[in-house]
């Protein structure tokens, strides 16, 4: 990542090209399985289920940031997880249905060259496009959400599991017949993990650095100084005439102390919404927004933005600072809108250690806030 703010954006993935998103290439992506980093201390089941309905969370989506000046950070990457439980999503705040994690690696590491993969496909691109079933470690992958997998299925041995709901899931899904298989057939049955429902959809991220605001042509008068005609005096209705007129005397009644009062609480939210949109007017794609400890979050509402009080500090006793966050334009890529209830943001920002801790490549828990929009500004 460089200086400055950098916009993500969602791509679609080509045919044959699914192998840019396994780990081998660090990738930046939303959906799909995770692509691990490190191999040591991955985030059990425990730790991604949903904070609400205690059900498991599916990947969210990763984003590689490695850190220039830190050794240790080489190779660094943020994962998010989010419920797929709609209901879950009602109450703005920290956790809750989402959750993210931090991991890192120096350049000399037990997994990865210490060069950069190659930019062109591998030799057997479908082979690599295949989510592994296991990490290189040797440690079992759920093979439906594609996280930790302690728990074996108890007939084949071969499918492994995060918990039971997914082993429930899988066999609905047709394990119970490629189990029957695996008795057969050996290790061929299940070759290939597929998508499924508890999968969001996958994408590539694409990173660009935003441009600066294009400055405004200050020799164009605006309309008002154009001669333009106040909507209100065209009217020739006597009787829209007379409600005007009734409603400026009415407002005339009102003491000021009383119209300030409401100036304020009608435009606060308001403010806040129209310098959002003008933030992202020139990319209006984008899905990310990345600064780590440079400029803030861009808020989607005057209310529920989070102070310094609410924002912990890290387990090791630093504070957290704003790394980026998610945009609503990624709900238009998963596919969750509903006739009900749907997951919902407005947008979602990520804190994590100021001083980037993590001795012993662990992943870390970092902390996340969702912000919803205000009821009248969509």
């Amino acid at each position: 990542m460089a200086a400055g703010v950098e916009l993500g954006f969602a791509v679609a993935v080509e045919p044959g090209g699914a192998w840019r998103l396994r780990s081998a290439y660090f990738p930046s992506k939303v959906g799909g399985r995770p692509a691990w980093l490190g191999e040591a201390g991955l985030p059990g089941p425990a730790a991604l289920r949903c904070g609400r309905c205690e059900k498991p969370c599916a990947f969210l989506l990763q984003l590689y940031a490695p850190l220039l000046d830190r050794p240790d950070a080489f190779h660094r990457t943020l994962f998010v997880f989010a419920c797929r439980g709609a209901g879950c999503y009602r109450l703005p705040g920290p956790r809750g249905p989402l959750c993210v994690f931090r991991n890192q690696l120096p350049r000399r590491n037990n997994t990865y060259s210490e060069e950069p993969p190659p930019e062109g496909p591998p030799p057997d691109p479908a082979a690599a496009s295949a989510p592994p079933r296991r990490l290189r470690c040797g440690a079992a992958l759920c093979c439906v959400c594609g996280c930790m997998g302690p728990r074996a299925c108890g007939r084949c041995r071969r499918a492994t599991y995060c918990g039971p709901e997914h082993q429930a899931l899988d066999w609905r899904r047709g394990h119970r017949r490629s189990c029957a298989q695996s008795a057969t057939e050996g290790d061929t049955a299940d070759a290939v993990l597929e998508h499924n429902d508890f999968l969001f959809p996958e994408y590539e991220i694409l990173i660009e650095p935003e441009e600066p605001d294009t400055p405004v042509d200050s020799s164009i008068d605006p309309p008002d100084e154009q001669g333009a005609v106040d909507p209100v005096l065209p009217s020739k209705d006597p009787k829209e005439k007379e409600e005007l007129r009734a409603t400026g005397e009415a407002f005339q009644s009102l003491d000021e102390e009383t119209l300030e009062a409401m100036a304020k609480h009608e435009t606060k939210d308001d403010k806040v919404f129209q310098m959002f949109k003008e933030q992202i007017a020139a990319e209006p794609e984008q899905i990310i927004r990345y600064c780590r400890g440079g400029e803030g979050p861009v808020w989607v509402s005057g209310g529920n933005i989070p102070e310094e009080k609410d924002i912990p500090n890290c387990s090791c006793g630093a504070k957290r600072i704003f790394e980026f966050q998610i945009m609503p334009q990624l709900l238009n890529h998963l596919k969750v809108d509903s006739l009900g209830e749907s997951i919902d943001w407005g947008t979602l920002v990520v804190y994590t250690c100021a001083d980037n801790c993590g001795e012993g490549n662990e992943y870390l828990e970092e902390f996340i806030w969702k912000q919803d929009f205000s009821p009248g500004s969509v």
